[in-house]
């Protein structure tokens, strides 16, 4: 087994509860790329969009991607739109095993609804709500199915659920 797990998938999806989760079942670290992100620049993304641009948010994005890829036994929640660079998609896969985690449209916004956090860190990136869900599925589900090694539906499953199935392809 490669020593890096990449959870990619739109927000919601549940990228950083399954990977705090799965890291502490195989005891491995865990690292939430947004966090991280936000940390070092000391401020929000939806700060750093409306200051800087997307552009500048996927650049920094790319570099601290390049970065953890460069560690081991670790499971890394991605940013829901890692996936928009080629050359992230191409990181991805070389470095480590891609799980997508996968979610209805609706339940990706019933989900972010009842989030605390969306409405002070993540930027609205086009309409809004779920029209904006699904239109930006439309756009990432192809580059999602590209460089994921596995999927894993998360619809209507709890997150030591998920773990598991994980664990089950991982462990072959």
């Amino acid at each position: 087994m490669k020593s890096l797990l990449f959870l990619i998938g739109y927000r919601g999806t549940g990228k950083t509860t399954v990977a705090r989760l799965l890291a502490e079942r195989i005891g491995w670290n865990w690292v939430d790329a947004d966090v991280l992100l936000e940390e070092r620049a000391g401020r929000s993304i939806r700060t750093i969009f409306a200051e800087d641009g997307e552009d500048a948010f996927r650049t920094r994005e790319a570099e601290l991607l390049r970065e953890l890829c460069k560690r081991e036994r670790c499971v890394i929640a991605t940013g829901g739109g890692v996936v928009l660079r080629s050359d992230n998609r191409s990181l991805l896969q070389d470095a480590g095993q891609v799980c997508w985690l996968q979610a209805q449209p609706v339940t990706i916004w019933q989900r972010l609804q009842e989030d605390p956090t969306t409405e002070e860190r993540r930027p609205q990136l086009t309409i809004g709500g779920l029209a904006e869900i699904e239109q930006l599925l439309r756009q990432r589900e192809p580059l999602y199915r590209e460089c994921a090694d596995f999927i894993i539906d998360t619809e209507g499953k709890s997150p030591p659920q998920i773990v598991d199935e994980i664990c089950e392809v991982i462990n072959g």
